[in-house]
């Protein structure tokens, strides 16, 4: 089941939370809309889903318009971020619930739950209410619950956002893997492109009602459409300057523009923080002088802050933990950053570098 979204706009008084947006989650795909508060995510899936309906545009399935359907009718599970249990009720009574209102049998109510109880990895909670069950359980509780009536597409606001750091990364992974082993079409809204990156095959980043830009999390990353999606996706250290006969310059550093590359007055060149090494020497003419500001080596990168006076800015160094331990860079010490790869953009085009 593909969904298809085209050209819709949809306006809360004179505010306007999507704006003539169109976008296609291909049948069986998992597709991450992904974008700070207030991009439009969860106003874009309310929409694909039936609970909202758009001032101007069209929600296809497949390729019926289903854009006036009431959302029972369109075979869609949606999931909360807050898991939305019914508290008077067990694990087992909730998962059922949508096949119970449906008049299922109770057989098939009984073996469907039982099959998705295996699912989801909560065999023997099934006769425990929420209270008794910790964050994960409920929300595993709550995407049983969407995939008991069999529906055609799967919707996910935020799921994990409500989770601590731990059960979020394990949900993660098992969402990911439950997708392979259930490949329903899902659309899920995030805010933490590492989610987005390590559970959907697509990323759509949006901003301010529009998509910024839509690919594989690779893709995405490796090649940010503009400077939005390459700031969000990530901490950069920004340098500003010019392209001049096939050269970024930006103070003393000179960064190898592609070929055929057009001059241009006003460049700005983004390096993220695992692209610049940190040395005693300098490595070239574009090595800059830094005064370390502070060291966090906790974790498998040593997360390193310096201070440019050349260029007035704070860079970030993210430095592998062997490189780390080799260098021992101290607070207060000076040495030289080497930028490695950067990412420019101009006011008319953009370039890889």
């Amino acid at each position: 089941m593909s969904i298809r979204v085209e050209q819709v706009t949809k306006r809360f008084g004179a505010f306007t939370a999507l704006d003539r947006l169109t976008v296609e989650a291909k049948g069986g795909e998992l597709l991450a809309l992904l974008g700070p508060s207030g991009s439009g995510k969860t106003t874009l899936l309310r929409i694909i889903a039936g609970l909202e309906h758009a001032d101007e545009g069209v929600v296809r399935y497949e390729e019926e318009d289903v854009t006036g359907t009431h959302p029972r009718q369109r075979g869609v599970g949606f999931v909360f971020q807050h898991y939305a249990l019914f508290r008077h009720m067990t694990v087992f009574d909730n998962i059922g619930f949508g096949m119970r209102i449906r008049k299922g049998s109770k057989q098939v109510i009984t073996q469907r739950v039982r099959e998705l109880l295996h699912l989801v990895r909560l065999e023997g909670l099934e006769n425990r209410f929420p209270a008794q069950l910790s964050g994960g359980q409920k929300q595993r509780v709550a995407l049983a619950r969407a995939l008991a009536v069999q529906p055609k597409v799967l919707l996910l606001d935020e799921p994990f956002g409500a989770l601590d750091a731990k059960v979020r990364q394990e949900l993660r992974q098992w969402l990911r893997q439950l997708h392979d082993e259930v490949p329903i079409t899902t659309i899920f809204v995030t805010h933490d492109q590492e989610e987005a990156f390590e559970v959907a095959d697509r990323v759509v980043v949006m901003k301010s009602g529009r998509i910024e830009q839509v690919g594989s999390p690779q893709e995405v990353f490796d090649h940010p459409a503009n400077p939005f999606v390459m700031d969000f996706l990530g901490h950069v250290n920004v340098f500003h300057g010019r392209v001049h006969d096939g050269k970024m310059v930006a103070g003393g550093i000179e960064f190898n523009a592609p070929e055929n590359s057009a001059n241009a007055p006003n460049a700005t060149a983004y390096v993220r923080p695992h692209d610049v090494d940190l040395t005693r020497i300098p490595e070239s003419t574009e090595s800059i002088r830094v005064k370390i500001l502070q060291i966090n080596p906790a974790g498998a990168v040593a997360r390193v802050r310096c201070y440019s006076e050349e260029f007035g800015i704070t860079l970030q160094i993210d430095l592998s933990r062997d490189r780390y331990l080799a260098l021992r860079p101290v607070a207060g010490e000076e040495l030289f950053a080497s930028p490695r790869h950067a990412r420019i953009f101009s006011p008319k085009e953009d370039y890889s570098i």
